[in-house]
């Protein structure tokens, strides 16, 4: 849909808004997802911890605690995604659906906690090794691995085009590294009987989670300061609305994310001639939809009115 209506001043504002929906990012798929993989999450916590404390084994128990804080992190995602659904109101113009980036910002910040405590026991294990319970840990390891790599693969699909479904895509892809990590390193302590192995096999696993979380951190810290999302580049977009027929100029562009699946733009644009503005605005929101994912259009024009020897007419 697209109108728009003219002002004395010789300025008129164009609206074009997209509305198509969003389904295939916070539908019924990534719910299932959510219920499944916190389901999943909570009955080997539970089963971890257990094992952990008839196995002695605080590797084990450490791990259990990592996998209750991405549990934490996938109910935070889930409500955020439920809360996007809300309808607008009065005060709430756009709804709630900023509460994905947040969520996405929170999950970001959990999950740097949660290394920078997995690096601080290992960096303490050097000095302290402490002893691997053998092959039970290893065991319930394996059945963290594949757990989360389970639960990981529920949101492959959607965590491509939606940021806050990245954030618990992480959050699982990480557990899974952490499991395995304490597979292994089990594995080799039993063979090699060598302690240092486990601080080791921690840290490097440290490092791959930090490579992916920063991304989500950065982006995700964008998004709630309304920089342009990534995958928009700005200059295209602005050589897209300065190509646009009986176009002459373009200024105030701004891009931002409503939420972090839907982007927004608003901009001026110099155009003297009057005629075929709505063509031009359904034209112009067809192509921001598909080809930088924008859907929601808000257009000013200007006339450009100074100069003209009879302003009636022009």
């Amino acid at each position: 849909m697209a109108h728009s209506h003219s002002h004395q001043q010789g300025h008129s504002h164009g609206h074009a808004h997209g509305h198509h929906a969003h389904g295939h990012s916070h539908g019924t798929p990534n719910s299932r997802a959510f219920a499944i993989g916190i389901a999943l999450n909570v009955i080997f916590v539970v089963v971890e911890a257990v094992y952990g404390v008839l196995a002695d084994s605080m590797a084990l128990l450490a791990d259990a605690g990592h996998n209750l804080s991405d549990v934490l992190g996938l109910m935070l995602a889930w409500g955020a995604a439920w809360l996007a659904q809300r309808q607008a109101t009065k005060w709430r113009t756009y709804g709630l659906k900023k509460t994905t980036i947040l969520a996405a910002l929170l999950n970001a910040l959990v999950l740097m906690f949660a290394i920078g405590g997995i690096a601080w026991e290992s960096i303490r294990r050097f000095a302290n090794p402490a002893e691997v319970a053998g092959t039970t840990v290893i065991v319930v390891a394996l059945v963290g691995v594949v757990i989360n790599t389970a639960t990981m693969m529920l949101f492959m699909r959607g965590q491509k085009e939606d940021l806050n479904i990245r954030g618990a895509f992480l959050h699982m892809a990480a557990d899974a590294g952490i499991s395995l990590g304490v597979a292994v390193a089990g594995g080799l302590i039993l063979w090699t009987g060598l302690q240092w192995i486990d601080p080791v096999v921690s840290l490097a696993i440290v490092v791959v989670i930090l490579i992916g979380t920063w991304g989500l951190l950065r982006e995700s810290l964008n998004l709630s300061l309304d920089a342009v999302p990534s995958g928009i580049d700005p200059d295209q977009v602005r050589e897209m609305l300065v190509d646009l027929p009986g176009v002459e100029d373009v200024h105030h562009v701004h891009i931002w994310g409503m939420s972090t699946t839907e982007n927004a733009l608003t901009a001026h644009l110099v155009k003297p001639d009057p005629h075929s503005d709505d063509a031009l605005l359904e034209t112009l929101e067809g192509r921001l939809r598909k080809e930088f994912n924008i859907s929601h259009v808000t257009i000013q024009w200007e006339r450009n009115m100074r100069g003209c020897p009879m302003p009636d007419h022009c």
